[in-house]
């Protein structure tokens, strides 16, 4: 799984492509029982908890204003929230439920089975990855946890809810799998199966280039996977080394749809988000924008496995970083093949529409002569540069870095889950 927080950058944006968040509408309960307090009380309470973390809560007392509060639907979480409250003694329900609904459900689908913290995967700028082992299935998986304060004072619960839904959506060999996803009392948890062979980015620091004959695997994976998501209209917007792990036998999994978004083909997003060095120079700009951006990147991504760097240093805004994209002049080395040169010169092309962003362009091209573009075919054929390499060193486990989760990490069979 990719990071929780990625050294990603973002801004603010027309409402077309950030429109105000549609969650419905929400009550903070008092006490343990079922008596709610009114919507304008429930987002002043909000905003005070989170001014002490020195955030506001952006549109939140306008986004609720002049609702209805909770309805008790039949069989709908809020209609057993007095049950779940019997159910746990010890346990007080959250005070932000339907807010994150029906993408974080209040327990874990999969029910209680037993998960042990193995530890660190990575950790972000407001979240952590932990490699857990699944006590039940005897399995390893990767969860990702986002403390619910920081997903609102930054405001992305747009974003979170989005990625957990696109990826509900996707099923491909290339892809990292999405597993369950829930929320406890102040953080959300989604689950992903674990890749032991870590990221493109690791192995690439370690190997330094890549021979053509690996990089014209990688390539053809990667433009399988981004054909896949384009078609299904979604834009990924965060295709970078980093955000790629490395199954078992060497193939990749592009990972972290914590950026992406649907865009169905014909519109245009002006958000502008990424990582600076890989970003495209429309969206550097603040769009308009649309599914070609992620062939820039990946055109980034592939110089850098070819050259062992990348096309443009990095830069400390998206400003400085757009004229210096606007200033290269990207320089191929002689050294690589006509048909890995051809191939870059298409990707690093400043103008979207004369990018090359099409699967028959890319079935048809010099470099890819010779190579199928069936995922199952590839698959077959293991990755000998990966196989070769020791699997990453774990980060041990300090179990003084839990202490703001919200239950006992070495609880009894009882109490099971962070949350």
């Amino acid at each position: 799984m990719g990071g929780a927080g990625s050294s990603s950058s973002s801004s603010s944006s027309p409402e077309e492509d950030r429109a105000p968040e549609q969650a419905p509408p929400a009550g903070m309960l008092k006490g343990r029982g079922a008596s709610f307090l009114s919507d304008a009380s429930w987002a002043r309470g909000w905003k005070n908890l989170l001014s002490s973390f020195g955030g506001t809560l952006l549109g939140l007392e306008r986004a609720f204003a002049g609702r209805n509060p909770l309805k008790r639907e039949s069989g709908s979480v809020v209609e057993k929230l007095p049950q779940l409250a019997k159910e746990g003694a010890e346990r007080t329900l959250p005070q932000c439920i339907s807010l994150f609904l029906p993408e974080f459900p209040v327990q874990p689908p999969m029910g209680q089975r037993q998960l042990k913290i193995l530890g660190f995967v990575a950790k972000g700028s407001f979240g952590t990855v932990l490699k857990v082992l699944d006590c039940g299935q005897e399995k390893v998986f990767a969860v990702k946890v986002l403390p619910k304060v920081e997903v609102l004072r930054r405001d992305t619960l747009k974003q979170c809810k989005e990625e957990v839904s696109i990826q509900k959506q996707v099923r491909h060999p290339f892809v990292h799998c999405l597993g369950d996803s829930w929320q406890g009392r102040r953080h959300l948890f989604i689950m992903c199966t674990y890749c032991s062979t870590g990221d493109l980015y690791t192995l690439w620091k370690s190997v330094g280039r890549f021979a053509e004959a690996v990089i014209r695997l990688f390539a053809t994976e990667l433009v399988l996977v981004l054909g896949y998501l384009h078609n299904l209209g979604i834009v990924h917007r965060d295709v970078k080394m980093e955000n790629i792990l490395l199954d078992e036998e060497g193939h990749l999994k592009l990972t972290d749809f914590g950026l992406s978004r649907h865009l169905p083909w014909g519109e245009r997003a002006y958000t502008i988000c990424g990582t600076l060095q890989y970003m495209a120079p429309e969206v550097l700009s603040g769009g308009p924008y649309a599914h070609a951006a992620d062939w820039w990147s990946m055109g980034v991504l592939l110089y850098g496995l070819a050259t062992g760097k990348f096309p443009v240093a990095p830069e400390k805004d998206h400003v400085r970083m757009l004229e210096s994209v606007k200033r290269c002049s990207y320089a191929i080395p002689g050294t690589l093949s006509l048909g890995l040169r051809l191939l870059l010169s298409e990707l690093l092309c400043q103008d979207p529409q004369r990018r090359l962003r099409y699967l028959h362009h890319f079935r048809g091209h010099l470099f890819f002569r010779g190579m199928t573009f069936d995922a199952e075919m590839l698959r077959k054929r293991p990755v000998d540069v990966v196989l070769g390499l020791q699997s990453p060193r774990e980060t041990p486990l300090d179990s003084a870095t839990f202490l703001d989760f919200d239950c006992d990490l070495v609880a009894p069979s009882g109490q099971p889950w962070p949350g």
